[in-house]
């Protein structure tokens, strides 16, 4: 074994570990320490730190894509949004008479909008198995039906790039839409609990915290058995010559094909974590800014590293959490300043920067 990848299982060891020991302490601290004790966590700081895990899954899932097989993806907030939909029907499914119009059947959007019956692209959606299903699904149909017309037509580079954005921004209009059935601009919010537990009680905020990070630390192991396997080579050698790849008899775009959808479903997954911790899905999630900041994450952590893109995410979202409560009006000047310096000088990321220092 080389070098290399005894040093990568050493360090996926490490991040692992620390990871499910977060995952374990974090309730723990909040459960058995004082609210006076420096290390005790609030309800509050949990929902939060679980909201970055959901974000930290998403990066993975751009790594998988960006820094393997070498598709610049500037659309994975759309399968994020998707999957954050999925979601957020079955927790409207579960309101029944509670809303504001007592209508067990319809959800209030619905009602306000003089809608007689559930569209039958809603049924189902009482069930928490179902909703699972489509979480999974949906973001995987999405990310197949474009990446079979992309790469069978072989899109390329910038080209690629602006077609995952594009099919973003048509998204977040289509879903902005009344009448397509998903609350128009304001979205689906007012949720009361999922799968029998009650969304305010302070017990299913934490196992919502939990959930995504047994979530991440079950995406990053699949995301790293897909790197350690034949078609993670293969997706290697697409990234760094991909007409060499194809001339020796691999096909190029099936290998894509499958790579790219199964960031989409890891991407979905995030989503429909995320929604129930934050209590609102609006189509502002699909807005093609969102894309863009993941790849910020992804490039500060380090690319082609899947541990990189996790500790970007954490990074610059809890930078984000701190600067825009003490000085909002910089952190955009920040966040600019910061993808400048981080293309100019650290191509690699924070990563490889401590990689080039180990060596």
């Amino acid at each position: 074994m080389s070098y290399t990848k005894r040093s990568t299982r050493a360090v996926d060891s490490v991040f692992l570990g620390v990871l499910a020991l977060m995952t374990v302490l974090v309730p723990l601290s909040h459960l058995f320490l004082p609210a006076s004790h420096a290390l005790h966590m609030s309800v509050f700081d949990i929902s939060v730190l679980g909201k970055f895990l959901t974000f930290a899954l998403l990066a993975l899932s751009v790594d998988l894509v960006w820094g393997y097989l070498g598709i610049l993806t500037l659309g994975h907030g759309a399968f994020f949004a998707v999957g954050g939909y999925a979601m957020g029907m079955y927790l409207m499914r579960q309101i029944g008479d509670r809303g504001v119009y007592g209508n067990p059947e319809l959800p209030d959007f619905m009602v306000f909008l003089d809608w007689q019956e559930l569209p039958w692209f809603w049924w189902g959606f009482d069930q928490f198995t179902f909703a699972v299903l489509i979480i999974i699904l949906a973001p995987a149909l999405f990310a197949f039906v474009f990446g079979w017309l992309a790469f069978r037509s072989r899109v390329n580079g910038v080209y690629l790039s602006i077609m995952t954005q594009a099919m973003t921004l048509a998204l977040m209009y289509a879903f902005l839409r009344n009448e397509m059935g998903f609350g128009g601009n304001n979205g689906l919010t007012d949720f009361k609990e999922i799968i029998g537990y009650s969304l305010r009680d302070d017990k299913t905020r934490i196992g919502l915290f939990v959930a995504s990070g047994v979530a991440l630390f079950l995406g990053y192991v699949v995301c790293r058995i897909i790197v350690n396997s034949k078609s993670g080579r293969v997706a290697s050698a697409i990234r760094d010559a991909e007409s060499r790849t194809r001339f020796i008899g691999f096909n190029v775009e099936h290998y894509k094909l499958g790579v790219f959808t199964i960031s989409a479903v890891l991407a979905g997954i995030a989503g429909a974590l995320y929604v129930p911790q934050v209590g609102i899905i609006n189509p502002n999630l699909f807005s093609p800014l969102n894309s863009i900041l993941i790849v910020v994450w992804v490039a500060l952590g380090g690319r082609g590293t899947l541990y990189g893109a996790v500790i970007g995410a954490l990074v610059v979202n809890y930078a984000q959490s701190w600067l825009t409560v003490a000085i909002p009006e910089v952190w955009v000047f920040v966040l600019g300043l910061l993808f400048v310096v981080v293309t100019l000088y650290l191509p690699r990321g924070v990563v490889g920067l401590i990689r080039m220092k180990v060596a």
